[in-house]
């Protein structure tokens, strides 16, 4: 086998690695490190090129703004019970992590696709309104919440405003240009049409606008949003960890889950 079929297998446009030197990107560790932020280089890595300051401070928000909801998050909740069962810290972390899927944790990627679909068809020409109409509409006849809107425990949440304030900010200085955040506003705007409480942005709907302002695919979008979970996710092994109970179940030991079975029965004789 030639050398150069092995080297290739895992050739890469990220990392070149030699004795005693690590490049990233073609930047040498030893000048990044002290000079670029870790969101820097979380652009970097993805994007093939060092972020403007603004796009950093757009991305850090997002980030920022997503790091943790409490244990009552599945995720949290899962990597907190691994943490007194006795496993390692890496394991109770991949236990909350592997929780964030469709349902738990992919609504920023889903709504990121949903704005640009919008965007594209008013892009095409049509009517931004028309659109976002038409999009509710499908929605609602297959009985599917949008994605991105609406929270179980916040009326409005908090983390809204100050993520689409910075984007709003963004667009007008011209980093970004404000069509998703538009789309999203008009879909809000919509929602709330007709009915008594609104149902304003989540942290999904809001990130999602900020990542496709900042031009990451849909995908990458929910990759992003478990990077900054995993941050909560950490904490939260880690403190229960630190308060030494053992095998904590999902409610506390005097209460018994309710059982819907069939009442005590003999077995059969056979």
């Amino acid at each position: 086998m030639e050398e150069r079929e092995v080297s290739e297998w895992w050739a890469t446009g990220l990392t070149r690695i030699a004795p005693g030197e690590i490049e990233l990107r073609g930047y040498p560790i030893e000048r990044l490190i002290g000079e670029a932020s870790f969101v820097d280089v979380v652009w970097l890595l993805l994007r093939g090129e060092l972020p403007e300051p603004e796009q950093a401070r757009l991305l850090e928000a997002a980030l920022l703004a997503s790091v943790d909801h409490g244990p009552q998050a599945p995720s949290i909740a899962a990597a907190r019970m691994a943490a007194t069962c006795g496993v390692g810290l890496n394991n109770a972390v991949a236990s909350g992590i592997n929780l964030l899927g469709d349902v738990h944790g992919g609504a920023g990627q889903q709504c990121m696709e949903v704005l640009a679909g919008i965007r594209d068809r008013h892009a095409a020409g049509e009517d931004l309104a028309e659109v976002v109409a038409d999009v509710l509409a499908e929605y609602r006849s297959a009985g599917r919440y949008v994605p991105g809107f609406g929270h179980r425990f916040h009326p409005r949440d908090p983390r809204r405003d100050p993520l689409l304030g910075l984007v709003a900010e963004a667009a007008r200085a011209g980093i970004v240009a404000g069509e998703h955040l538009a789309a999203a506003e008009e879909l809000e705007r919509a929602l709330a049409s007709g009915r008594a409480r609104p149902v304003p942005m989540n942290i999904d709907g809001a990130t999602a606008v900020v990542y496709a302002e900042l031009g990451f695919p849909p995908e990458l979008g929910r990759g992003l949003f478990v990077l900054a979970r995993s941050v909560g996710v950490l904490a939260h092994a880690w403190e229960e960890r630190q308060g030494g109970a053992r095998i904590k179940g999902p409610i506390p030991r005097r209460l018994l889950a309710a059982y819907t079975g069939p009442a005590a029965r003999p077995v059969p004789e056979r």
